[in-house]
């Protein structure tokens, strides 16, 4: 498959220390890829790096061989990016449909509309009048999903989406995203629950102090316990 995304050599931080120290990381187009790894390792940094959130100190950041790296978010966004941010982040205060049209306004090209994504969840359809701070942690995220969809994305970031659910909830959230890839959409997923990272990704990469440390099959990595145990804690 040809590389949607391809980031190689990528070194960023804060405030001048180094937290992604040479990373170089594919996601073929049409593919979901989980990026693995204990806390701390710089997960969120590399996403937040390639969504144009943090300029990186060096390296390359290419979406189907255009370059990015530098580039603000806003023109990150335009190029075909979104995010999920870990955390949801929705408008407390604006409702469903308020966050939704807001996202819709700034949408690129695509097949993405609002009623689609009533289609997808139809629980945010039920909930269209209630504002962000009378949702569900699981309805938050599904309408974080919702707003990122509407900017008609090339690929999608999604940054520990089960972050703080139940697991029934969980549950509900990995199908809506099974859909999401039964469509052919593009995903890096940062995530801590090996099971939805399992059940979604076609392939797995674990970073390690900054760096990738390995790469390959999810069902080839779930059948190595020893190597998991060592490169995650688990077994």
């Amino acid at each position: 498959m040809t590389d949607l995304l391809a980031v190689s050599g990528l070194r960023a931080g804060y405030a001048g220390t180094t937290v992604l120290d040479g990373v170089d990381l594919t996601v073929p187009a049409g593919a979901v890829v989980a990026l693995l790894g204990r806390n701390g390792v710089g997960k969120t940094t590399f996403v937040h790096t390639v969504m144009g959130m943090l300029r990186p100190y060096s390296g390359s950041i290419r979406l189907d061989g255009r370059e990015l790296a530098g580039a603000a978010a806003h023109a990150v966004a335009r190029a075909g990016v979104a995010i999920v941010p870990q955390g949801r982040r929705v408008f407390a205060p604006l409702t469903v449909e308020e966050n939704l049209r807001i996202a819709a306004g700034r949408r690129r090209r695509g097949p993405w509309t609002v009623d689609r994504v009533y289609e997808l969840m139809p629980r945010l359809a039920e909930r269209r009048a209630n504002r962000g701070d009378q949702l569900s942690g699981g309805e938050q995220q599904m309408l974080a999903i919702g707003r990122a969809l509407l900017r008609n994305p090339r690929l999608l970031l999604l940054d520990e989406p089960s972050d703080g659910l139940a697991p029934a909830v969980v549950g509900q959230i990995a199908e809506v995203l099974e859909r999401l890839r039964g469509d052919g959409i593009s995903a890096l997923l940062v995530e801590q629950d090996l099971r939805l990272a399992f059940r979604l990704a076609d392939e797995v990469a674990v970073m390690r102090k900054g760096r990738i440390a390995h790469r390959g099959p999810t069902a080839e990595f779930r059948s190595d316990r020893d190597r998991a145990r060592a490169l995650l804690g688990v077994g």
